[in-house]
């Protein structure tokens, strides 16, 4: 299910496809992306490969404005293909915020993360 998910602070229209973003984890070889987001403006933000900056990148003109907020995450776990969870972030190391896509087929489950299968 391809589902248009509106960012509240990227201005008029402005939002993404759920296929999009989706084809995007793919393509880093992992099956999350940390949220990243950070109130400073673009060229400042040091999660450069968070859903944040990607938003910032694809989905808004307003690049220098904090684009993945709870309200999207809410959006995207909504749809049934993402869960909420803590996972490693690919630039600093540590354990953060984000979302794992959840294979078609899959029940979602906001416990059900890549996180809880390290433990």
């Amino acid at each position: 299910m391809n589902t248009f998910i509106r960012l509240p602070h990227g201005g008029d229209g402005a939002g993404f496809y759920t296929d999009d973003l989706i084809r995007h984890i793919r393509s880093t070889g992992r099956s999350y992306i940390v949220q990243g987001h950070q109130a400073v403006t673009y060229d400042n933000l040091t999660k450069k490969q968070g859903l944040d900056a990607w938003l910032r990148r694809n989905c808004t003109n307003n690049r220098d404005t904090m684009q993945a907020v709870s309200s999207v995450i809410t959006q995207l776990v909504a749809t049934g293909l993402f869960t909420r969870g803590h996972f490693r972030c690919p630039e600093s190391g540590r354990y953060v915020n984000g979302i794992e896509n959840v294979p078609q087929g899959s029940a979602s489950s906001e416990g059900s993360t890549f996180y809880d299968s390290l433990r």
